[in-house]
């Protein structure tokens, strides 16, 4: 037993972590990848199989077209290299939840090669911010295994073999990552893409967006590779980072200690924030791949990448550039406007509707994304309509209302989603007056009441005109135009 080390900053500062990430996307196809089992999350157990999901001996599998396809898209976007002749492999391994006894997979010849996803992150000692690209080693396709049920039983572990054969992407990337925040920032940008590309629903704790991460640590400056140790099955972006941490202090402890970092894969407990050993790693030898004889080679043509290239939505960088370009937007309105797909999507069909576009920008930053949660969002379910909004808009550009009573014609828009929006002010006396002689009328009334107020006013106290504004729209219970009140006020007080 190795004695602990007090790992202080300094210690720390002599060693870098050198960090790899697998990520499984499942494919958001309807069926299985080489069976016609339906491809769905929350069903019954064991209701989504059939003999070919099963590995029962005479049958045979057939290659979904869809998922090739997804997983072509996610290396165009990626800026990968598509492999044009794709050979699928028995990746051989018995685990229960594996049916067959081996997964098929790609071994030597993924469907794409390459490329990589810039990420924005944090310098952790400065707090400066800076860019860098994560890089691709590559992207294979392969099927999901089953899943193992504990129920918290240490004797019984059931079985649903409803995943297996779902289809996945998995993302290698090179061993080029360094920091906690550059892991987090990465897998948050694939599982942005993975949403607009609509090929997963990037779901962690439903574990369609699953991580594997890989930490070696090496001296400063070193140049060579440490032993790597993998950390399994992560479900949250805060868990990939906290086991980036917590595994470079074990083996910068270990190694500090006089022990020895051995090739093995981990757990990660999120209750503690510790990992622990599972087993130790199988080599690429363990797993004694072969081609699958009963699938053919999948040969990617030039029509049909051109196809797939035709059909790539507009992608987030691009997104951005747009917003700020064509819309003028800061660069905070269309970080966060290019978020999701969905939100950026309605932003542009506000747009349609209204040329005020930074007043779109504000209501879908504030009131519509404070109606709104990951769900609603990903079902499309905006409070309002595109249009409806708009109208809102307009209401407040052109004076009819003000900012303030417009929040309460949304929150009305919201219980009565096809009503017009100046049908709701109306009937709730929202609408600004902009009545000059009635106006004239309360303002007279308000500096009637407020005879000592004048006074100082008119001694250089000039911030009380702020004081009588707001007494105005109180006597008009809201409904006056400040705009007009205000011009209304000075002159007033200007003549006394």
């Amino acid at each position: 037993m190795v004695a602990e080390i007090p790992l202080s900053p300094g210690i720390l500062a002599r060693y870098e972590a050198v960090v790899g990430l697998e990520v499984h996307c499942q494919l958001l196809t309807h069926s299985k990848i080489f069976a016609a089992d339906t491809n769905a999350f929350g069903s019954e157990p064991n209701t989504n199989i059939s003999v070919i999901t099963l590995g029962h001996p005479g049958t045979l599998p057939k290659l979904n077209r869809k998922a090739v396809e997804y997983a072509i898209r996610m290396g165009l976007a990626c800026g990968s290299s598509i492999t044009r002749h794709n050979v699928f492999a028995r990746k051989n391994y018995f685990y229960p939840d594996l049916p067959k006894g081996y997964q098929l997979s790609q071994d030597k010849g993924p469907i794409c090669v390459g490329g990589g996803i810039l990420v924005k992150v944090k310098d952790p000692q400065t707090g400066q911010p800076y860019q860098t690209t994560i890089q691709l080693h590559h992207i294979h396709l392969e099927e999901d295994a089953g899943k193992s049920i504990h129920d918290g039983s240490e004797w019984v572990t059931q079985l649903d073999y409803n995943r297996a054969g779902t289809p996945l992407i998995e993302m290698v990337t090179e061993p080029c990552i360094r920091t906690a925040d550059e892991a987090g920032q990465y897998l948050t940008e694939v599982r942005r893409l993975v949403r607009y590309l609509d090929i997963c629903d990037g779901n962690m704790e439903e574990g369609s967006l699953r991580c594997d991460v890989n930490v070696s640590i090496r001296p400063k400056g070193a140049t060579n590779l440490g032993t790597k140790v993998e950390v399994k099955n992560l479900n949250s972006i805060r868990n990939v980072m906290r086991a980036v941490d917590s595994e470079f202090k074990r083996q910068v402890e270990l190694t500090e200690s006089g022990g020895r970092i051995i090739q093995e894969t981990r757990t990660f407990d999120a209750a503690t924030g510790r990992s622990y050993a599972m087993r130790e790693k199988e080599t690429m030898n363990d797993y004694r791949y072969f081609p699958d004889p009963d699938l053919t080679p999948v040969i990617v043509s030039d029509e049909w990448l051109a196809d797939i290239e035709a059909k790539m939505p507009t992608l987030p960088a691009a997104l951005y550039q747009r917003f700020t370009d064509h819309y003028g937007l800061p660069d905070y309105d269309a970080a966060l406007l290019t978020d999701a797909k969905e939100l950026a999507d309605y932003y542009e069909l506000v747009c349609t509707y209204t040329s005020n576009y930074k007043a779109a920008s504000n209501w879908i930053m504030g009131p519509v994304k404070g109606q709104l949660n990951e769900k609603t969002l990903r079902d499309r379910q905006f409070p309002v309509s595109a249009d409806r909004l708009a109208a809102l808009i307009t209401l407040v550009d052109n004076g009819t209302v003000s900012q303030t009573a417009a929040q309460q014609v949304f929150n009305l828009m919201i219980e009565q989603p096809d009503a017009l929006p100046i049908d709701l002010a109306t009937a709730q006396g929202l609408v600004q007056n902009r009545n000059t002689d009635a106006l004239k009328t309360l303002v007279e009334e308000v500096l009637a009441a407020w005879p000592d107020k004048v006074e100082q006013y008119r001694k250089g106290k000039k911030n009380l005109l702020g004081m009588f504004v707001g007494e105005v729209m109180k006597k008009s219970k809201g409904a006056a135009d400040p705009k007009l009140v205000n011009e209304l006020l000075a002159k007033t007080l200007q003549e006394k």
